[in-house]
């Protein structure tokens, strides 16, 4: 009887550890560019987290659920880029949770994202600091922080905003791209099922899709980018229809950019016939020493290439529904048109166009709409795991809470800053008591 309870003892105090585990931030890496400051987070497990825009100083506050900071931050070097200092504390209930404070030297909009394990890293959480692109609200009035435990007042947030999604209908003009057996050319091909993902993205609640082109006229592959670029896209879509001289030759296929070169031989020779779109427009060779610098340059990003890869990953799982695929898993090539560091890319090869029986299917105006209704799900599944800070995504996100150990109502109420009344009136609560695992709705007015 006694080895009995002993042993109950001892799983008792196992499963507690097990529940009470923290996720440890071991490393803290800091990348600046000229307009852009990277910070990646590595972590023993996935970080939830959300974060906030301080004013009167400029900061970006980061509060990390049940995770602790195991890198001395003083020791980092922010001299250079969008950053002034870096700070952490302990907060929330019984101090598990952690507040990390980003000290600006100028106002910046920040995005983040989770990345999952891979063969050189571990689970990350990437914060990306930029010059600000929205008009930020009246100053938060708080008290000037004088020590890392410092919690101060959020400011008012600015509205929040839809997720942008660039839609790059490839070729164009005298360009046709690719020409199937019957005569079809891509680029009418691409420019219909491109217009038919835009109908339904802007039908979805908090997105907005651009088009790069809406028309049948040349853009070079810089411009592409750049248009990208402006438009501040979350993710783009690049689409394309495949050929190969071997006319059985078929299957879908998706595409994001590599940093070590094509992963086969007919993604390079794909890469290469796309790039080679430029000289249509009549763009000269003169620049390539400078253009194989930035791409160079562009490929170290490393991290925006992996969420790349998940957010490509979940489209080419939607499209699997609709047809045959070429290659299972999304492939890497150097595609100029995925060269935005700070934008998650793919290119969608939709089949190839030189099968007969491909070149039919993309004519038919039925399996477009297939293919549009694939890539939706395949974007929409991505940022409801994703959201970007500051979308309407992220907000309805935000308006639940899974009550952990450890959690208390009131504690909840202060984390979201809402009333108790409001609280127990938005889950028709009758006490204080919570139980974990139950969902705790947020009232929207919080």
């Amino acid at each position: 009887m006694p080895i009995k309870r002993s042993l109950l003892a001892l799983l008792l105090m196992l499963f507690s550890a097990v529940c009470w585990a923290q996720a440890s931030i071991t490393g803290v890496r800091i990348s600046p560019e000229a307009d852009t400051t990277r910070l990646v987070f590595d972590s023993s497990a996935s970080i939830d987290h959300r974060l906030f825009i301080l004013q009167n100083p400029d900061r970006v506050v980061i509060d990390i659920r049940n995770a602790s900071m195991d890198v001395d931050l003083s020791r980092l070097d922010v001299s250079r880029g969008l950053l002034n200092g870096i700070r952490s504390a302990r907060q929330g209930p019984n101090n598990r949770d952690l507040r990390v404070v980003l000290d600006l030297q100028q106002s910046a909009q920040p995005r983040s994202f989770n990345l999952s394990p891979n063969q050189e890293f571990g689970h990350r959480l990437v914060i990306d600091l930029s010059h600000a692109r929205l008009n930020p609200g009246p100053a938060a009035q708080a008290r000037p922080a004088t020590t890392p435990v410092a919690s101060p007042a959020p400011a008012p947030p600015a509205a929040p905003r839809e997720i942008i999604i660039v839609i790059d209908a490839g070729h164009g003009g005298k360009d046709p791209g690719a020409i199937g057996p019957s005569g079809t050319r891509e680029k009418d091909v691409v420019l219909a099922i491109a217009r038919r993902l835009q109908q339904l993205i802007d039908r979805e609640p908090g997105f907005k899709a651009v088009m790069i082109r809406d028309g049948d006229h040349f853009i070079s592959l810089h411009e592409r980018v750049n248009r990208a670029r402006r438009a501040q896209a979350d993710l783009m879509l690049s689409i394309h229809a495949d050929a190969f001289h071997d006319r059985r030759a078929r299957g879908l296929s998706v595409y994001t950019l590599s940093a070590r070169g094509a992963t086969s031989e007919q993604a390079r020779l794909l890469a290469e016939r796309e790039n080679a779109s430029d000289l249509v427009g009549g763009v000269k060779l003169d620049d390539k020493d400078n253009l194989l610098a930035s791409v160079l340059l562009d490929l170290s990003q490393t991290a925006s290439i992996e969420a790349s890869t998940d957010a490509a990953g979940r489209v080419l799982a939607g499209l699997k529904r609709v047809g045959r695929v070429h290659k299972p898993t999304v492939e890497q090539a150097g595609f100029r048109v995925l060269r935005a560091p700070d934008i998650p890319s793919m290119l969608i090869e939709t089949g190839f166009i030189s099968n007969p029986e491909e070149e039919r299917n993309l004519r038919s105006t039925a399996y477009q709409q297939r293919l549009a209704d694939a890539m939706l799900v395949g974007i929409r599944d991505y940022f409801r795991e994703s959201p970007p800070p500051g979308t309407i995504l992220a907000q309805q996100r935000r308006r639940q809470h899974i009550a952990s150990r450890g959690d208390t109502l009131s504690g909840i109420a202060r984390q979201y800053q809402v009333s108790m009344d409001r609280l127990r009136e938005a889950n028709n609560l009758n006490s204080n008591q919570i139980r974990v695992g139950q969902v705790i709705r947020i009232p929207s007015d919080s």
